[in-house]
Parts: C-alpha cells; sequence; structure tokens
C-alpha cells in the first residue's frame, strides 16, 4: 500500500474483495499473500483473515518475504 494511503481501509477492503472472488470461483483453491518479514501492519491484517504461514521467498524487488496462505472455500 502506497504510504500516502495507509491507515484508511484500503488494504482491508482490497483484501476482502479478493477473498470473496477468489471463493466464488471454482478455479481457485488457495489465495497467497506474501509478505515482508519487518511489515506488521500487512501480518496483522492477514493474520485476522485464517492466513498461515506456509514458508519463504526470495523477491528479486522486495528482498525476503514470509508465504502466507487461506482456503479459497469458504469454511462450513
Amino acid at each position: 500500500m502506497d504510504p500516502a494511503f495507509r491507515r484508511q481501509g484500503y488494504a482491508r477492503a482490497a483484501l476482502e474483495i479478493l477473498l470473496d472472488v477468489a471463493s466464488r470461483e471454482s478455479e481457485v483453491h488457495t489465495v497467497r499473500a506474501t509478505i515482508s518479514p519487518d511489515n506488521i501492519a500487512s501480518r496483522n491484517l492477514i493474520s485476522q483473515y485464517r492466513f498461515n504461514e506456509v514458508g519463504e521467498q526470495w523477491d528479486e524487488e522486495d528482498g525476503l518475504e514470509t508465504i502466507f496462505e487461506v482456503s479459497a472455500s469458504p469454511e462450513p
């Protein structure tokens, strides 16, 4: 999120829309988020949506990122 637009609910709104769309697409089984280990705000946000940490990756632009995933299917 661009620094000028942080703390205004845009990231949460975007995540909720993404999760809603993913839940209605039969081809989508998993939603993945990659976040810098020091991005506490983003880590706190996705923790509220049942994302689980599944690994790490190196991004050429952003450096080390933690990988989080959640099922795209709504819980029964």
